[in-house]
């Protein structure tokens, strides 16, 4: 695959053809229309595109200037890979690429939202990029056409990708390797075990009042499947999810990793009460 920069407006239109291809949208409102992104690209923004060997475009990364407490930014709006593609590490590859063009705007902040349900990407985001995040959103995009967005609100993550810090350098550098972390991890104290109950575990009740220095937060793996075969069930975590979430961040707590559990089919955040 090569990655290189996307400049004109019929690039823009591919990757408008692959937002609708990836998500699955039939609502023209909800991708992003190619004259918006060649205006983005030409005032700060960043679109970088992944081809084959047959120069088919098989994947997208997407961020806008921003500006966060006087500070310039860049917003990642979108990453998408096709579906032959996943298991490739192009996204990976992606997100290195796009942290470059960002080093060289002199930018040391890439923000982006994720579903906190998904597991795959949270493992990705903190595992592998090394991001943190402190904001919850509620319901931040309302319902979309896409099959991805149904089922429960679409409450999201802030992830706050600091570039240029050691931490993040080291997970980057170690892409491909087991993460090495702080052993005294393992102990820190888990706020909603779950339920064993059939294909997907139930929630348990939620402790929001510890105090401890680290705590761990339990979501299930396959959320998605969730959401579309037992829509309540769904909603019941993400319900659990959020309170745990606001009520941890608003008393000084950030989420700093996650761990990832496929064969038990779960998967653990890690909160740190910011000193």
């Amino acid at each position: 695959m090569r990655i290189r920069p996307l400049t004109t407006i019929e690039e823009c239109r591919q990757v408008t053809a692959l937002e609708r291809e990836i998500w699955g949208f039939t609502d023209a409102e909800d991708v992003m229309p190619p004259h918006v992104l060649v205006v983005s690209i030409q005032r700060g923004g960043i679109l970088l595109g992944a081809f084959d060997d047959n120069e088919r475009m098989t994947g997208f990364v997407f961020s806008m200037p921003a500006v966060k407490g006087g500070r310039v930014t860049q917003w990642s709006h979108m990453l998408g890979v096709t579906a032959d593609a996943r298991e490739s590490g192009l996204g990976a590859r992606l997100k290195q690429a796009q942290r470059a063009a960002a080093l060289e705007m002199g930018v040391d902040l890439v923000e982006w939202t994720f579903d906190p349900m998904q597991a795959i990407n949270a493992y990705f985001n903190f595992a592998k990029l090394g991001v943190v995040a402190e904001e919850y959103e509620e319901n931040m995009y309302g319902e979309s056409s896409s099959p991805l967005h149904t089922g429960t609100p679409t409450d999201r993550l802030v992830a706050e990708w600091h570039i240029t810090l050691p931490h993040v350098e080291r997970r980057l550098a170690a892409w491909g390797h087991p993460v090495v972390r702080d052993g005294s991890v393992a102990g820190a104290a888990l706020v909603n075990p779950s339920t064993p109950d059939g294909r997907w575990p139930a929630p348990g009740t939620a402790d929001i009042t510890r105090d401890d220095r680290r705590v761990l937060v339990e979501i299930p793996v396959g959320f998605g499947d969730m959401q579309l075969a037992d829509p309540k069930r769904a909603t019941a975590w993400r319900i659990q999810t959020r309170e745990i979430f606001q009520t941890y961040f608003s008393r000084g707590y950030r989420a700093v990793d996650f761990f990832l559990s496929r064969n038990a089919g779960r998967g653990h955040y890690l909160l740190a009460r910011t000193p």
